[in-house]
């Protein structure tokens, strides 16, 4: 019985570390998927504000005006998020 007992309490110890690194792993696998969510809305408002900034009326394909206008506001937007992050983490 003693034996028995052990083995029972080894194979508990064996299912907690198990579901432990299973939680851990949903875990990242949770925060990544946020920081790839809060990427796409990040590109998604980039493209509308840029979009709507620089295409007066749009075709079937942009200008060279355009063109220019959208990579000018991208550049400025991810310029501007990222000055935007570096304060905010020197403010921590």
């Amino acid at each position: 019985r003693a034996s028995r007992s052990s083995t029972l309490s080894f194979d508990f110890d064996v299912v907690m570390s198990v579901d432990e690194r299973d939680a851990r792993d949903l875990q990242q696998f949770l925060e990544m998927e946020n920081q790839k969510a809060v990427i796409q809305a990040a590109i998604g408002k980039l493209s509308e504000v840029c979009f709507e900034k620089c295409v007066v009326k749009p075709g079937n394909k942009l200008d060279a005006t355009e063109a220019s206008c959208i990579s000018n506001c991208a550049g400025r937007y991810l310029d501007t998020s990222m000055f935007m992050m570096n304060r905010m983490v020197q403010k921590k």
